[in-house]
C-alpha cells in the first residue's frame, strides 16, 4: 500500500527555489534539500525524482512569478514609458536590497549553461519576457507611443538583454548610481 505524502509538494518547491535561488545548484547538496524541506530520502524521491528535477520544477516556478508580475505591470499600464520604467526600477530596487540573490535564471544561464535541461528554461523564461515586452510595445506604438520607425520586437530583444544584465551588475554590488545611468540610457531607446 502507497503511503499518503505528508507535505506540500508546492510548498516544497518553493522552499527549494529559496534554496537554490541563495546558493546555486552545485552548492546545495541532497541533504541540503532535505533539510530544508524537513523529508527523507524516499519522499524526496518520489515527489521529485532528482536533485535536478526538482531544480527544473523551482526554476519553472521562479520564472512563473517573475513574469506573471511583469505581465501584470504590461497590462495593466496606460503607457509604456511609466511600465517599462517601474519594471526596471523594482529589478535594480530588489538588486539592491539583497545583491547576493540576484535572479534565479541568470544564475542558472551562468552556472548551468551547458545543462540543456536548464539553458531550455533559461530561453525559454526570457523569451516570455520578449513576447510580453514586444506585445506591450506593439500595442504602445499602435497608440502613437512609440515612433513609426520603432521596431517592437527589436526593442522588447534590447530590453530583455537589459534586463539580464542590469541582475548581473547587481550582483557585482556597483551601486544605484551605476544602475540608474544605465536606467536612463535604456529608457531612451523609448523615445
Amino acid at each position: 500500500m502507497a503511503r499518503i505524502r505528508e507535505f506540500d509538494v508546492d510548498q516544497a518547491v518553493d522552499r527549494a527555489m529559496d534554496l537554490f535561488w541563495r546558493r546555486g545548484y552545485a552548492e546545495t547538496s541532497l541533504q541540503d534539500l532535505l533539510k530544508e524541506l524537513s523529508i527523507g530520502s524516499g519522499s524526496f524521491y518520489a515527489a521529485f525524482g532528482s536533485k535536478e528535477q526538482l531544480y527544473l520544477r523551482a526554476l519553472d516556478r521562479y520564472s512563473a512569478l517573475q513574469a506573471d508580475d511583469l505581465v501584470k505591470i504590461l497590462e495593466q499600464a496606460t503607457e509604456i514609458r511609466p511600465a517599462v520604467r517601474q519594471i526596471l526600477v523594482t529589478m535594480i530596487e530588489a538588486d539592491l536590497a539583497d545583491p547576493t540573490r540576484g535572479c534565479l535564471v541568470v544564475n542558472t544561464a551562468t552556472e548551468c549553461g551547458n545543462q540543456p535541461p536548464a539553458t531550455e528554461r533559461v530561453a525559454a523564461a526570457m523569451r516570455h519576457v520578449e513576447s510580453s515586452l514586444a506585445g506591450a510595445l506593439e500595442r504602445a506604438k499602435s497608440r502613437g507611443e512609440l515612433s513609426a520607425d520603432k521596431n517592437p520586437v527589436e526593442l522588447a530583444r534590447f530590453l530583455t538583454t537589459f534586463v539580464q544584465g542590469l541582475r548581473v551588475v547587481g550582483q557585482a554590488r556597483l551601486g544605484r548610481t551605476f544602475t540608474e545611468d544605465a536606467l536612463t540610457v535604456a529608457m531612451r531607446a523609448l523615445d
